[in-house]
């Protein structure tokens, strides 16, 4: 008699194995995130005047926690198959709806009041609405079988267009709360350090530990790569793929409203513009980090060295006094690279199985 796999019992499923291809090209396709990275970091050492100082180190560091927690958010989702082009729009939405929350509240019509929330309220309230955009990118791929392009563009222009709804496109100042209000400290989030180290860069490690041992040590990790594998032997398997690939957005949409707190909260000022072309960077850092855009391959671990490639070559760059449409040129060839070495080691992938 067949047995039915119920919800709770379902069958651990492991990662998909991906062949080993050998040889020198296949070992520096599989390093070439660590060598970028050497490279531009020994590049603007002689190129850029007080480079390898403290106080620059520290800046770049703060850089780079931005691109990398939406890197750890689209790692997820890109291990699936999937790719999110709307975190830069959500980023600018968390930054604006903390900018209203702590600015002019909460109106309670029913009671002829406003309420303004605290801090860490305002935070878990920002965090909620991105992981709600994420949920309905999910939904929309996974029940409704959107492709990913496209309902994270729809996305995209929704979330934007509610930043600019929130205050007739105008910014938000001075996000320092009041003392009466109780809603005092939102510029600690982007601006405090602890023990020497911004609370930019700790927040990063700790999501980055969770994130890793997510995505290497439990179930849900391995049926985030199983899904990205391969689908249907997935489904057979006894994973339920619409619930993962949902969960995924909605981690990605938690990262990026995070990253839109941080951002408003370094400035002192939420601007509805904000974050834009932030997804380039995120998947730019993504795919340098070995994940491929066809799903199934990838991890947390590559895509942070990923974006402290993308963050060293910004910082450079400015420092170097490269004017900014040069930076999205070179950045552009970046991302245009990445996506061909990606293209370059699964044919290595598919030899090395043949």
């Amino acid at each position: 008699m067949a047995t039915e796999i119920s919800a709770v019992q379902a069958p651990a499923v492991q990662a998909p194995v991906v062949p080993q291809t050998r040889g020198v090209p296949a070992l520096l396709l599989k390093l070439r995130a660590l060598i970028a990275l050497a490279v531009v970091v020994a590049f603007f050492s002689v190129a850029a005047p007080n480079f390898l100082s403290a106080s620059n180190f520290l800046i770049m560091f703060k850089h780079i926690a931005i691109t990398a927690i939406l890197a750890i958010g689209m790692t997820y989702v890109i291990l699936t198959g999937g790719i999110d082009l709307s975190v830069g729009s959500i980023a600018g939405l968390g930054g604006m709806a903390a900018g209203t929350l702590i600015l002019n509240g909460v109106t309670l019509q029913p009671l002829g009041v406003v309420v303004y929330p605290g801090v860490p309220l305002v935070i878990a309230i920002v965090l909620l609405l991105g992981g709600f955009a994420g949920f309905l990118n999910g939904v929309l791929v996974a029940r409704f079988r959107v492709a990913p392009f496209i309902a994270t563009l729809g996305m995209l222009y929704v979330a934007r267009g509610a930043a600019l709804l929130l205050s007739d496109g105008a910014t938000f100042p001075n996000l320092v709360g009041r003392t009466g209000l109780g809603n005092e400290g939102f510029p600690w989030l982007g601006s405090a350090s602890v023990l020497g180290l911004p609370v930019t860069v700790l927040l990063l490690a700790a999501l980055a530990l969770l994130a890793g041992f997510v995505a290497r040590d439990t179930p849900f990790g391995r049926w985030v790569y199983a899904v990205g594998g391969n689908e249907r032997a997935a489904l057979l398997s006894g994973v339920r793929v619409d619930r993962v690939k949902i969960a995924v957005y909605v981690i990605s949409g938690v990262c990026a409203a995070l990253v839109g707190m941080i951002v408003a909260s370094e400035l002192v000022a939420a601007h509805p513009a904000s974050g834009e072309t932030f997804e380039l960077s995120a998947i730019a850092a993504v795919v340098l980090g070995g994940a491929s855009l066809s799903g199934g391959r990838g991890s947390v671990g590559g895509a942070l060295i990923g974006a402290c490639v993308i963050g060293v070559l910004g910082d450079g760059l400015v420092m170097m006094g490269v004017s900014e449409f040069w930076q999205m040129v070179i950045k552009g060839l970046v991302i245009i690279a990445a996506v061909v070495l990606d293209q370059l080691q699964g044919r290595l992938t598919a030899a090395g199985r043949a």
